[in-house]
């Protein structure tokens, strides 16, 4: 078994599922992620 982990724009996953799907990987976690800005602490 291996691990992949990739960011990718939101209007591309059902691309790269569609492309993981032709090498035979079956099964995948998805999380939203969110950058946040801090302008004041440093």
């Amino acid at each position: 078994m291996k691990k992949i982990e990739a960011i990718i724009k939101p209007f591309k996953l059902d691309e790269v599922k569609d492309e993981l799907n032709k090498i035979g990987v079956l099964g995948l976690t998805v999380s939203e992620v969110k950058a946040t800005e801090d302008k004041g602490s440093h």
